[in-house]
């Protein structure tokens, strides 16, 4: 029979071990998680698959293709077995797979939902790349399949695994530079010869709106806390031959329920990358705000917000992770990608009418 100290010590061991990963005897996890990425064009070939190798708790284990001249090179460079790798023909099949516990979706926006609703369906956990989706509907569908499937949903907006954007999150409750009055978030690139890629295809959920300036919008919502009353907005382009479905330049205001006003702007016509928020009593500023590295700032009276990070997808993905293996709320989950979606809607509503939209 166990006495009361006996008792206490062996419960405390339980507990502790169903809150935080279990380790070896050198501290490596004893768990990881198989990761399987659908899509593998750029943005997983040259990031998140490296990322992937910097984790501590998940490894690349599957793909997901269209293109099979790119699977031997995958194979190769990751050890990635014949039976881990699927086409989108026949990726439902994961659901037979215990090699694959999440599956990262990273195909163009506007086939997120398509290929994230499958994955549920396969009771697979999904991670989902921002933006969430297209339309809010499609975005309301996923939350619908996980949930159905009882699977977590996280989307990948690294930004808030970031250290020093956690940093301006968390003063958006306690507001240390006293009320908040005006956000200005702008995030552009010159780009001089744009590619005819998706993202400048509308029907895909091409549009520098979607592509880049939801990172704006969704700090202009970290940033104060709230959620915005109302909306107007304008687009514009100097190349109508080249961006004659989708928008090269998007300027927007949202107003809050405290008062504060959020200007947002993203272009791929001009580059600029800053987050500067004006309280009553400071300033505070985040310069560049949302690049995969160097994300720093300051405030008014000193203070640098300079906290480094080696690898950001890689921070997000174990966050991620540690969610599924202990069984928390992620950090991100599908309501935050909904929120934003349903705003982008607004803007080109509000830029199309010239008009205010009331949220």
């Amino acid at each position: 029979m166990l006495d009361r100290r006996n008792f206490i010590r062996n419960t405390g061991l339980v507990l502790a071990g169903s809150l935080f990963p279990l380790t070896d005897i050198f501290g490596n996890p004893s768990k990881k998680l198989n990761v399987c990425l659908v899509g593998l064009g750029n943005y997983s070939s040259t990031v998140l698959a490296p990322a992937l190798q910097r984790t501590k708790y998940c490894k690349l284990t599957g793909i997901v293709t269209g293109t099979p001249s790119k699977i031997p090179r995958w194979q190769k460079r990751y050890g990635i077995s014949d039976k881990n790798v699927y086409n989108y023909e026949t990726m439902h099949r994961i659901a037979d797979n215990p090699d694959i516990d999440v599956i990262y979706i990273v195909v163009p926006t506007g086939l997120h939902a398509k290929y994230a609703i499958r994955a549920a369906n396969a009771g697979k956990h999904v991670w989902c790349e921002k933006p969430m989706a297209k339309t809010e509907a499609e975005c309301q569908a996923i939350i619908d399949a996980c949930a159905k499937n009882k699977v977590k949903l996280s989307i990948g907006y690294r930004m808030q695994h970031e250290p020093n954007t956690r940093t301006v999150i968390d003063w958006a409750a306690s507001k240390p530079y006293g009320k908040i009055k005006t956000v200005r978030a702008e995030i552009g690139y010159n780009v001089t010869n744009p590619a005819r890629t998706w993202r400048l295809d509308s029907a895909l959920g091409g549009g520098t709106m979607y592509d880049l300036g939801v990172y704006a919008l969704n700090a202009a919502r970290y940033t104060t806390g709230e959620e915005p009353v109302s909306v107007t907005a304008k687009q514009m382009t100097t190349r109508p031959k080249i961006f004659n479905e989708t928008d090269e330049t998007t300027h927007f205001t949202l107003e809050f329920p405290s008062g504060a006003i959020a200007h947002g702007k993203t272009s791929v016509g001009k580059s600029m990358h800053e987050l500067y928020v004006d309280c009553e009593n400071g300033w505070y500023t985040l310069a560049p705000f949302s690049m995969y590295g160097g994300v720093q700032g300051k405030a008014s009276d000193g203070k640098l917000l300079n906290i480094h990070i080696e690898n950001q997808q890689a921070r997000q993905m174990d966050d991620d992770a540690l969610s599924i293996i202990n069984n928390t709320p992620v950090m991100v989950p599908g309501e935050e990608g909904i929120k934003d979606i349903r705003i982008v809607e607004a803007i080109y509503k509000a830029a199309k009418n010239r008009s205010k939209i009331s949220l």
